[in-house]
């Protein structure tokens, strides 16, 4: 029997994926996944819906988030799965961390509308209800009215950091994160940490500090990590003894990433679900992954 097929990273349009979490599970099963995370931005509220889907499909899903924090001027993500979702200390972070997203947008669209035709009411027509707004929904709103081609565009357009438009968003320091989710019985792994054409968003210091705060892996294979960068991130999982990931960031037709593009092993797997206590996967009639 081939390995399973694990894809540990997908936003749905609850953060600034395209599908509702319903259609994203659905996705996932109709591209043969056996495990499907949701990691949406700074919040779990699609859980509820992806599970009630997931249990009629032949696949486990793997309730997760995605937790916005900040080096600097540099973001680093940090993934987080099977977290106690009512958690309060992570509850009252994430919703610290959307307000001031909401709050940077909305200063962002009101620089950009004084060179270019948007409003902020183009940014909503772009979002679901309740959904965490931001810089992808105002790609999008450029996209409807004609100014970007695509969301690639955008971020490298009107959106980029040297556009004048752009600002950094308030967040909690990736320890801090990592502290949060382990407290709210997650396990916490750096998302796509070889993304940035300076470097690897951590450096050896840091993966140190977070590796004793509770760190369980690393994101290795994403399409966004360079080469050079992924070679260092295997040789500091195998010297903190870190698992390693792989995944797609699906965000339906916001990015071109397609589920499966990357795989988590079944290994990895198994390490997040047994020392997670904060929640439980869902597993779906007839998984493989029971």
């Amino acid at each position: 029997m081939p390995d399973p097929f694990i894809d540990l990273h997908a936003h749905s349009s609850v953060s600034d994926g395209t599908e509702r979490p319903a259609d994203l599970v659905r996705a996932a099963a109709a591209a043969g996944l056996d495990g499907v995370a949701l990691t949406d931005h700074d919040t779990t509220a699609g859980w509820s819906e992806a599970a009630a889907t997931v249990r009629d499909l032949p696949m486990t899903l793997l309730p997760g988030l995605e937790l916005s924090t900040r080096v600097g001027h540099r973001s680093v993500h940090v993934l987080g799965y099977l977290v106690d979702p009512d958690d309060p200390g992570l509850v009252a972070e994430t919703l610290r961390i959307r307000d001031g997203r909401l709050a940077r947008a909305r200063r962002m669209v009101e620089r950009i509308g004084r060179d270019h035709p948007i409003t902020w009411d183009d940014v909503l027509a772009q979002s679901t209800r309740g959904a965490t707004i931001g810089r992808p929904h105002i790609a999008d709103a450029l996209v409807a009215r004609g100014l970007e081609a695509d969301r690639s565009a955008a971020f490298r357009g009107i959106l980029h950091p040297a556009s004048g438009y752009y600002e950094p968003h308030e967040a909690p320091t990736p320890l801090r994160g990592v502290e949060l989710i382990r407290q709210a019985g997650g396990v916490p792994v750096i998302a796509h940490p070889a993304a940035s054409s300076r470097g690897i968003v951590i450096d050896e210091p840091m993966l140190r500090d977070l590796v004793e705060a509770g760190l369980g892996g690393l994101e290795v294979d994403h399409r966004e990590n360079l080469a050079h960068g992924k070679r260092t991130l295997l040789d500091w999982a195998t010297r903190y003894g870190l698992f390693v990931t792989g995944s797609s960031d699906y965000h339906g037709t916001g990015k071109p990433n397609r589920f499966g593009e990357h795989r988590t092993s079944l290994a990895a797997f198994d390490a997040i679900r047994s020392e997670a206590t904060g929640s439980l996967p869902v597993i779906g009639a007839g998984s493989r992954l029971t």
